[in-house]
């Protein structure tokens, strides 16, 4: 056995330290730029404008990537969210 293969299966204390996940911290700009592009297309569509598993999609990560804004905006893009897709049911 080399030494490299010693230390890929080695259990030392300094292992799970290197081994951490790194944490994920989105960009709120990129994150309210990507929503402000979903929420304009909404607006500008006269009916719905995306394929089932699109709007599926979008109804999951919506709420979630406001979660990365200041509290407020993300419950105003939110509410605005649900205003147009509520205006497409009722176009439909």
């Amino acid at each position: 056995m080399t030494s490299r293969q010693g230390e890929l299966f080695s259990s030392g204390e300094g292992d799970s330290a290197e081994r951490e996940t790194p944490t994920y911290y989105p960009d709120p700009e990129k994150v309210r730029s990507r929503l402000l592009k979903i929420l304009a297309e909404a607006r500008e569509a006269e009916t719905l404008p995306w394929e089932p598993s699109t709007l599926s999609l979008y109804r999951l990560i919506f709420p979630q990537m406001s979660q990365c804004l200041p509290e407020e905006e993300g419950r105003q893009l939110c509410f605005e969210f649900e205003q147009e897709l509520a205006r497409f049911d009722e176009a439909a």
